[in-house]
């Protein structure tokens, strides 16, 4: 989607009902604003439901302080004015109230960026601003003296947090991942101690480039190929709003016929992806004018090596991601369901899908579908889209269960002889 042509009112409509419907503040809580080319402030308005947001509660703030809109600003106005005055590369403010990043603001404490590498790339540093009183001037100082320093996010104790981007996107995404990476140290501590990336491993993820491919133009598209773009950019919304999937985070792709497959593009929004973004693979070429997913040489890789794989998925769930950040065994042995469709989960170092990607596909199969990345993300591969989407879905239920048990109780698990039941029963080998 082309951000820089819609409307300032319009993208944080757009924005803010997205934070709102994702659970990320409340009715009452947070705002947006967006600093135009003419310097033109633009912000949500105070005391108004951000569940019904439209682009004429929107305000606008001239350079003179002059408000034109019919409410008044958000009393949050000073800090964001401050921040635009303190580093000229910002033109977006987000700040709102979301679960995880409270309950490190209570603890006056930021989470850990580089336990996986999204969050360090992505935001950079984060910073801590002390408390003090919403909508004052001396908050607004605090805050922009964090963002003085480069930081692209700060936490505010007892309070919030506030991202910064060249624009509302990139703001959004900070926000939307370091909320994501707050969830992420939670349940990693809940699970066991928490293994940070070194530097050497971070740089290896920055490193992380797109496929080098020759280029082709379609001459016809089958109807099977319409009809599995349809479906996929319908799951990739549903593994987004499932948390599976983050903004620009997570990848499908779908066997068609031969070495011919569909894939999820890289840096592209997940939540507005149409048919048209999805890109087309064949024999190594990639479709004119698109950038499939960095992971796409993996993804063929594992194709060529079992044709019995229709589909695969590279996603980066919390609760699943918590246990190959804690170093801790995703036993599917829970419920039969999980056992049925999750089998043996294999795990690997981090780096081994960048370096190594003929391991993962050589470790891929029947009875080990998934394949976990320490630090990186969750492999999923399966005989159909769907198939592979039950499976994340199942992963990610699992890995919820068994560290929500520990708060209980001992987990225990289905014994040998009842796998070996249920293998007989459901003619699994």
């Amino acid at each position: 989607m082309k951000f820089e042509l819609l409307h300032p009112a319009d993208l944080l409509v757009m924005f803010m009902d997205r934070i709102y419907s994702m659970g990320m503040t409340t009715m009452s809580g947070g705002n947006l604003s967006i600093l135009d080319e003419e310097g033109d402030i633009w912000i949500t308005p105070s005391g108004v439901d951000k569940g019904t947001l439209t682009r004429n509660d929107i305000c606008q703030v001239k350079p003179d302080g002059t408000v034109i809109g019919k409410y008044r600003p958000s009393v949050e106005l000073p800090f964001h004015k401050k921040v635009y005055e303190t580093r000229p590369d910002v033109r977006a403010v987000v700040h709102a109230h979301p679960p995880a990043l409270v309950s490190y603001s209570l603890t006056r404490k930021a989470p850990l960026t580089d336990i996986i590498p999204t969050p360090y790339i992505v935001i950079g540093k984060v910073g801590i601003a002390k408390y003090d009183v919403p909508g004052s001037v001396k908050l607004g100082e605090k805050i922009a003296q964090k963002i003085r320093e480069g930081c692209n996010a700060v936490v505010l104790e007892n309070h919030g947090v506030v991202t910064c981007g060249e624009d509302i996107f990139t703001a959004f995404q900070r926000f939307e991942t370091l909320e994501c990476c707050a969830e992420l140290n939670i349940q990693s501590h809940l699970l066991g101690t928490p293994v940070s990336l070194t530097e050497e491993q971070l740089e290896l993820a920055r490193r992380k480039s797109e496929a080098m491919m020759g280029e082709f133009i379609p001459a016809y598209y089958t109807s099977e190929e319409c009809e599995a773009r349809r479906q996929m950019v319908n799951l990739i919304k549903r593994a987004y709003s499932r948390k599976l999937f983050s903004s620009t985070q997570g990848t499908f792709s779908q066997r068609l016929k031969g070495d011919s497959f569909i894939i999820t593009p890289t840096g592209e929004d997940r939540f507005y992806l149409t048919e048209a973004d999805i890109v087309r693979v064949d024999n190594g070429w990639k479709e004119a004018g698109k950038r499939p997913s960095r992971s796409v040489l993996l993804h063929r890789m594992i194709y060529q090596k079992h044709p019995e794989i229709k589909s695969i998925a590279i996603a980066y769930p919390v609760n699943v991601m918590a246990f190959g950040i804690t170093r801790t065994e995703l036993d599917a042995r829970t419920i039969p369901e999980s056992y049925i469709m999750m089998r043996n989960v294999q795990r690997v170092p981090f780096g081994t899908s960048q370096l190594e990607p003929e391991k993962i596909a050589d470790l891929v199969s029947p009875s080990a579908p998934l394949v976990l990345v320490e630090n990186d993300s969750l492999i999923v591969t399966g005989k159909s889209l769907l198939d592979c989407f039950d499976k994340l879905e199942v992963a990610e239920f699992t890995a919820k269960t068994l560290i929500s048990t520990r708060s209980i109780g001992q987990a225990v698990k289905i014994s040998d002889e009842e796998v070996k039941e249920i293998n007989e029963a459901f003619n699994i080998t």
